[in-house]
């Protein structure tokens, strides 16, 4: 696993996270990726020596319901050409052992309800549902 740090790294994430994020514009991407590093964000990469095949965006955060730290996934995704070739397993091993290193007590993610493939392969890696998250838009431009 790699950390997107140069630009050049950050923009060849780029089209693989759009797949997850589809409201994502390639103009405001490096900027808003930026921002959220300065923000705690780190954004993963793997490759196959031609391309970016899965990507994760991750904060570390100290919560109240685990009484420790936690390294919580925002955002997960393997290149829709690249699925079950076992990049997404190689993407969590690579978290949890970063999760392990840094003194984390929890590995944590969401994923959206409509995701049922994601979700046989979050249960399959060991994760169980532990909660709904919900969400309330607070603009009209929040609720997409």
């Amino acid at each position: 696993m790699n950390i997107a740090q140069t630009d050049e790294e950050i923009l060849a994430c780029f089209e693989v996270m759009k797949q997850l994020r589809p409201l994502l514009t390639e103009d405001t991407w490096l900027s808003t990726i930026r921002h959220m590093q300065q923000e705690g964000y780190h954004l993963a990469w793997l490759g196959d020596g031609k391309s970016v095949t899965a990507v994760a965006g991750y904060y570390y955060c100290h919560k109240l319901s685990v009484n420790g730290r936690s390294l919580y996934v925002y955002d997960l995704v393997t290149d829709q050409a690249h699925r079950s070739e076992g990049f997404g397993k190689r993407m969590i091993d690579a978290l949890k052992e970063l999760a392990r290193k840094e003194g984390c007590v929890t590995l944590e993610l969401d994923s959206g309800v409509q995701r049922f493939g994601a979700h046989r392969f979050y249960l399959r890696e060991g994760f169980h549902i532990a909660s709904h998250h919900f969400a309330c838009p607070l603009s009209q431009d929040a609720s997409n």
